[in-house]
């Protein structure tokens, strides 16, 4: 497997999960009481999900057939990491550009490890990792059911 690829599909997934899914999760009502759970925020995950899972069905078009459960795994974590850098690469430069100071910019990394720390974070993991662990488990076991007995 291309590492480029590996990190390329999550890249333009995050992307898109961070501006489409999330335009699409916004025509739902948001809720007028606040709280965690709301209409709008089950719904962009959801289509999170959707939309992690058609990449990582992109990704595991060509890998080998006989790990794409592990690849699966693999190519989630990365969509976490890569969805995890792009945050922290975001927010140093946003600090930069609406400062103009790089120590301020510096003052702020102490926060980024608590930011992380959050439910919001472990949710990013799940619609990353579960919905590539399950895709590449359904192609491994369609690629054995398709194999001919011998």
């Amino acid at each position: 497997m291309k590492i480029e690829r590996l990190i390329l599909i999550p890249f333009f997934g995050n992307y898109l999960i961070n501006n489409v899914v999330a335009a699409i999760a916004a025509l739902f009502p948001a809720s007028e009481t606040g709280g965690l759970l709301t209409v709008q925020y089950i719904m962009f995950v959801v289509f999170a999900i959707v939309a992690s899972g058609l990449f990582a069905w992109w990704y595991l078009g060509d890998a080998p057939r006989a790990m794409l459960m592990k690849w699966g795994a693999i190519f989630g974590a990365v969509g976490f990491a890569v969805s995890v850098a792009t945050t922290f690469v975001s927010g140093v430069a946003g600090v930069i550009l609406q400062t103009g100071s790089i120590a301020q910019a510096v003052s702020v990394l102490p926060r980024f490890v608590p930011f992380l720390w959050n439910w919001s974070t472990l949710v990013v993991l799940a619609y990353w990792v579960i919905p590539a662990v399950l895709v590449g488990w359904y192609l491994q076991n369609k690629m054995k059911a398709s194999s001919p007995m011998m």
